[in-house]
């Protein structure tokens, strides 16, 4: 256990962080098995969605920068055949 008052607070606020990152990561997730699972017309208007659900956690160093832009290029490439 903690025996500094300042490493107390680290632990609270890092459980803090925890909950919420893992929050986001989980959001992402699940909007990703939507627009797979998503129609055509409808798959779209999620992409975007989670298009910009993907910038946002990669921009607060939740996911990283080359994770988010691999999640991005891949739903691209396979809504690209629908849209054609």
């Amino acid at each position: 256990m903690a025996h500094h008052k300042s490493c107390l607070k680290r632990i609270k606020t890092n459980e803090k962080a925890r909950v919420r990152n893992l929050a986001a990561k989980s959001a992402v997730r699940t909007m990703l098995k939507k627009v797979l699972q998503a129609g055509k017309d409808e798959a779209a208007t999620v992409s975007k969605d989670l298009l910009a659900l993907v910038d946002r956690t990669a921009r607060k160093g939740i996911m990283h920068k080359n994770k988010a832009s691999r999640i991005k290029s891949r739903i691209q490439k396979r809504l690209a055949p629908a849209k054609a």
